[in-house]
């Protein structure tokens, strides 16, 4: 199947999306369509070897509108036309315009009611004809100038699906219609001399009531189109980011080039302010890049040699080159506005409600007009009060605010996700995600770093921690395994001098069997060193207690056993107080890994999830998934690995963790450029903030309509003597259309709540009652500075850290001055202190107090 995006014109209301999505959705081999009354385009699957796209451009011209291929602005630089803004520069000219002719139409016309001065030649029975050609003159501009209204709403009208502008095109032309009629009128009374019926007919032209209707309908799409421009700033300011030229180095000479020029390999330059125009890889240089506009995250990332630098970031301070391997429509940020751009396409399931009603809507209206002026004229009342009732309904009526209300909140929605870092693929997903009720999330680089790090070193028969540790990490050099890595990077941190290992051999699953220094070692598991007939059952309590507290042991031996070398894997900082904020919204949490049942429920427990299961296959990963929609529950699963990607594709929602593999993202509903499970929490929240922003939309635009019909068809006149003025409905209907597009823009004030856990809020309480108790409540402060931060992850690594150490009341890390600001209850050894730092991964400089 293949996908396109249609620009579609014309369109002005729900019924005009309705009216191109049956029209071409009847065509023979389309798969799926979705057509967007906000931004003006169609989506659409179809299969090629049966159908066109000179069919399906043919089948929305039939609906009576215009469609042409949509322009990929995603895949070049150059300018774009914005629709939203050229929209808003169209309805600001036609206002304009429109206004200029409405104001001396309406002092002409209503000016003597209000007893203001008219000049003497449209005064008096004699001069009536000057009086009503003049109006008609000063209407005609309003009409030609707003001619789209007549052209789509007739047009829409004969191919029987009238619109919102059938609606309008009906009403002003029964006005102009009878105006003129008017005319007649009064030029037959003056040739028969009879004051009369010339006066009657003066007084009733209708001429002001088409061209301010016309007019106020006008200021309502125009303030609309300005809204309407305010809830894609998020795609504009992403699109703000590709630099139009870069700066590449080719045969050892600079030079600058079109950006659409790139090619995968070459050597860009990126000097201090300027922005990175390609995906890549930094080859020369040092520098901070801020990458908040596609992460999120507000502090500048530190970047040398080796490091991955994206599209769109920008470069702070220091000078580097990098080879671009992406570049177009392959970078990052390229891939981030197709993505947002496709989101704010889609149709949320709950759209469907105002689509159902949208099709029925205004041919009902359209008979309730006609029935309620033919009622009036039956009961004996005026031509010309029946005609206003007629046009009234007619105009009040319009479902711009029922169109409108679901792709607005949709799309400031997706937007706000976007400028946080949150890409929600469709507006299904974000529709669904407010429902759910059960999060499974992957352990290893979801929950966890997915590094695992040194946690204990435990030595036998007389060995020296030191030298245990040399020997472990001399052969475990070689390996890759993460828990090789850990040992090494612990070595490396100690200085300590790494050997050559000899006759390397790797035992799957198992572990390593090398010589050192003429010596044999065995490293690995229990099943390695029962192999070796090494006996460690007088170990077999450690053994026990290190799995309980969720970290792996490594055996170290030679003809006995040496030593254990334990490594877990460290949880992000974020993510109890994740697990604790979806706790206390109702939502369950289930943890998913491979480890082993007293490992995984030792990570469960520290973390605070409902529960564990553990053992699971990647490829049964999916399966536990289908287990707990079988039970009923509304699943969203978190993962970012390839073998995450069936789990993600099952779940409700799939939430990809951003840092993990494209395979993964694929796979999902929603990516988390941050890697950060806070903003788990954040889309669920944004998900729930945007269906009720829609629930708002939809009521006020039902109950408008509830209360306005009746009002404009006269059902109060007879009772109270309210009857609606034409011009006042049309007044009302702008009005609801643009309260509708406000109300949607709230949600750019979106912000998510984040819950602290039970411990954190109870910990507090109780060291504050304890330590005043034995200090009198004297507090201390220090400053600690510490070398290796970089960034906001380190920032509250580092914080998370210290306010956890027995006698910490609070723990700030002032990032741009390399320290922590640390207040204490009671005195905390410093070397305590120093080595949870270095456990941590940043190294203590200095203590001042």
């Amino acid at each position: 199947m293949k996908k396109e995006k249609y620009d579609v014109t014309g369109m002005t209301c729900a019924a005009c999306s309705l009216a191109v999505e049956k029209s071409v959705k009847k065509l023979e081999g389309v798969d799926g369509i979705s057509v967007n009354l906000l931004q003006n385009n169609m989506n659409i699957s179809y299969d090629e070897s049966i159908l066109s796209r000179e069919e399906i451009i043919k089948a929305v011209e039939n609906a009576g509108y215009g469609a042409t291929t949509h322009y990929n602005g995603a895949a070049k630089t150059e300018t774009r036309t914005n629709p939203a803004e050229e929209e808003y520069l169209n309805m600001k000219k036609r206002l304009i315009i429109s206004l200029i002719f409405t104001i001396p139409l309406f002092y002409l016309s209503m000016g003597h009611m209000m007893e203001l001065p008219l000049p003497g030649v449209f005064m008096g029975y004699k001069n009536a004809m000057n009086l009503a050609f003049t109006q008609f003159l000063l209407a005609m501009p309003v009409a030609i100038i707003n001619s789209k209204f007549y052209k789509v709403g007739f047009k829409t009208l004969l191919k029987r699906s009238p619109n919102m502008d059938s609606l309008i095109a009906v009403g002003t032309s029964a006005a102009l219609i009878y105006g003129i009629f008017a005319i007649y009128r009064i030029g037959y009374g003056l040739g028969a001399d009879d004051s009369q019926l010339v006066m009657k007919y003066a007084h009733d032209l209708y001429f002001e009531s088409a061209g301010v209707i016309l007019t106020l309908i006008t200021f309502g799409k125009f303030l609309e189109s300005r809204a309407k421009g305010r809830t894609s700033e998020a795609i504009k300011k992403l699109m703000d980011l590709t630099p139009k030229t870069a700066l590449v180095e080719r045969n050892g000479i600079e030079g600058e080039i079109p950006v659409e020029e790139l090619t995968a390999g070459d050597i860009v330059i990126v000097k201090p302010g300027g922005m990175v125009p390609a995906d890549g890889t930094m080859t020369e240089g040092h520098s901070s890049v801020d990458e908040s506009m596609l992460t999120g995250e507000s502090i500048p990332v530190e970047k040398k040699i080796g490091d991955r630098v994206i599209s769109g970031s920008i470069n702070k301070t220091g000078f580097f080159k990098f080879e671009a391997d992406k570049v177009g429509k392959d970078t990052t940020l390229s891939q981030i506005i197709a993505l947002v751009e496709e989101a704010q396409s889609t149709k949320a399931p709950i759209a469907k409600l105002a689509d159902k009603i949208s099709s029925i809507f205004v041919p009902t209206v359209l008979m309730i007009s006609l029935v309620a002026t033919v009622t009036w004229l039956l009961l004996g009342y005026s031509f010309e009060f029946a005609l206003s009732i007629g046009i009234a309904v007619l105009v009040i009526s319009c479902p711009c605010a029922l169109g409108l209300a679901t792709p607005t909140a949709i799309m400031v929605g997706t937007g706000k996700g976007a400028e946080n870092g949150i890409l929600i693929k469709s507006g299904e997903a974000l529709e669904i995600a407010h429902k759910i009720d059960t999060i499974v999330m992957d352990k290893t680089g979801t929950i966890t770093t997915g590094k695992p790090k040194v946690k204990d070193i435990f030595t036998f028969n007389g060995i020296d921690e030191d030298k245990l540790l040399q020997i472990a990490a001399s052969i475990e050099k070689k390996s890759e395994h993460p828990l090789a890595e850990a040992v090494v990077k612990e070595a490396n941190d100690r200085n300590l001098k790494l050997l050559q290992p000899e006759k390397f051999k790797a035992i799957p699953g198992k572990g390593i069997v090398a010589e050192l220094s003429g010596k044999t070692f065995s490293i690995g598991n229990l099943k390695l060193l029962k192999d070796a007939g090494i006996d460690t059952s007088a170990h077999s309590d450690l053994e026990k207690r290190l799995s309980s507290e969720g970290k792996t042991p490594l055996y170290i031996a030679d003809l006995q056993l040496m030593g254990i070398i334990t490594a877990a894997d460290t949880v992000k900082p974020t993510s109890r107080q994740a697990i604790s904020t979806f706790k206390k919204m109702g939502i369950d949490v289930v943890m998913l890994t491979g480890d082993n049942r007293l490992t995984a429920e030792a990570i469960r427990r520290e973390v605070g999830a409902d529960k564990a299961i553990a053992e699971v296959m990647p490829a049964d990963k999916e399966k536990e998934i289908r287990n707990l929609q079988g039970e009923g529950k509304t699943v969203a699963m978190v993962g970012d690995g390839i073998n995450d990607a069936p789990a993600l594709a099952r779940a409700d929602v799939g939430i990809a963790i951003g840092a993990g593999t494209d395979v993964a993202i694929e796979s999902a509903d929603v990516v988390l450029m941050k890697s950060d499970l806070l903003d788990a929490v954040s889309a669920v929240q944004l998900s729930s903030a945007v269906i009720k922003n829609i629930k708002q939309n939809l009521f006020w635009a039902f109950f408008y309509n509830t209360i306005g019909i009746p009002l404009a068809a006269g059902v109060f006149f007879s009772i109270l003597g309210w009857k609606l003025n034409p011009m006042f409905a049309a007044g009302a209907m702008s009005f609801s259309s643009v309260s509708v597009v406000s109300n949607a823009l709230r949600l750019k004030g979106f912000k998510p709540k984040i819950i602290k856990s039970e411990k954190e809020e109870q910990i507090l309480d109780t060291v504050i009652d304890e330590e005043n108790k034995n200090t009198g409540g004297d507090i201390m402060k220090k400053e600690i500075f510490i070398e290796g931060m970089s960034c906001g992850h380190c920032k509250m690594r580092v914080e998370n850290v210290l306010s956890e150490i027995d006698g910490v009341k609070n723990a700030e890390v002032i990032l741009a001055e390399n320290k922590a600001v640390v207040e204490f209850y009671k005195e905390v050894d410093e070397n305590l202190i120093a080595r949870l730092i270095d456990e941590a991964g940043y190294k203590v400089k200095e203590f001042t107090h």
